[in-house]
């Protein structure tokens, strides 16, 4: 389903019972808060029964109540507020303790990430990077972290790697004034989606650019733009983002890269040793 759940309710109102209009009204009111409820929770929420809640999910549609709060849970993803975030958190987590419900989930989410990828992609976009004339990177905010870790190490291996400044709107476009054919532009984003990354993948392809995202799923607004989208699971500790599982699929990916540039590495790294050594860059251990 592509639609917006909550219109598909509203559209649907009407057509209920009485026991699914206090389901309906509830996630109206608190979809943020539903999102992350079991079908029993919800249930007993609304003073419904369970199945009341099943036979809801499928009267919109839904092969199940697990499909229905997976839409809801995408669909908050773009639009809780900082402080939404922080009363869903407190309402999943509970008395849990935080340190291991935040690792567990982070374990989570790179095993679903692992489990998910598409290999022939990933491979398509190794090729990509690694054939390109330039390399163009862009990530903000949050994802900024993500991006810039990606170009510190891409530096290392080329040297055509260009980190797109996103700081206006005219800084995205003046970063990418001469992109175009035989390029790849990289953007990074994942909930809340930055309406400049959007912009600068949708710029790349009009300019002929190839393009990659490194997104969260097919939901993804950078999905519909790029030739390849490489997905990694993503999610909320309160108004913190997870990135984890991008962190990591990152990581693979420069390794993949490296290994396409075995030789090129050997002999940059050969003269970058050289050079740390020289000017004292790194400590030196103690004998």
């Amino acid at each position: 389903m592509n639609r917006d759940i909550l219109n598909i309710i509203q559209e649907n109102m009407s057509t209920f019972s009485k026991g699914q209009k206090r389901i309906a009204n509830f996630i109206l009111e608190s979809y943020d808060k539903a999102a992350f409820m079991t079908a029993s929770k919800l249930g007993k929420r609304v003073n419904v029964s369970e199945s009341t809640v099943v036979r809801f999910a499928a009267e919109l549609g839904y092969d199940g109540y697990p499909a229905m709060q997976k839409s809801l849970q995408k669909m908050i993803r773009n639009r809780l507020t900082y402080i939404q975030r922080i009363e869903v958190t407190n309402s999943r987590f509970g008395d849990q303790d935080v340190l291991t419900s935040v690792l567990q989930s982070d374990i989570e989410k790179i095993r679903l990430t692992l489990e998910e990828i598409d290999r022939e992609v990933f491979g398509q976009a190794v090729d990509t990077i690694v054939g390109a004339r330039k390399i163009y990177i862009i990530g903000v905010r949050s994802s900024a972290s993500i991006a810039n870790f990606l170009g510190f190490y891409f530096n290392l291996i080329f040297d055509n790697v260009i980190m797109v400044s996103a700081n206006t709107s005219s800084e995205v476009f003046e970063s990418l004034l001469h992109l175009g054919k035989g390029d790849v532009i990289i953007g990074v984003s994942f909930p809340r989606y930055s309406s400049r990354t959007v912009q600068a993948m949708n710029f790349g392809r009009d300019r002929g650019a190839a393009t990659i995202a490194i997104t969260d799923s097919e939901a993804s607004p950078l999905a519909s733009v790029s030739d390849c989208t490489l997905k990694a699971r993503s999610d909320m500790a309160s108004f913190v983002d997870s990135l984890v599982a991008p962190l990591s699929l990152v990581n693979a990916l420069l390794v993949a890269v490296s290994r396409k540039k075995n030789d090129d590495i050997s002999y940059n790294f050969q003269m970058l040793e050289e050079i740390w050594d020289k000017y004292g860059v790194y400590e030196k251990g103690q004998d």
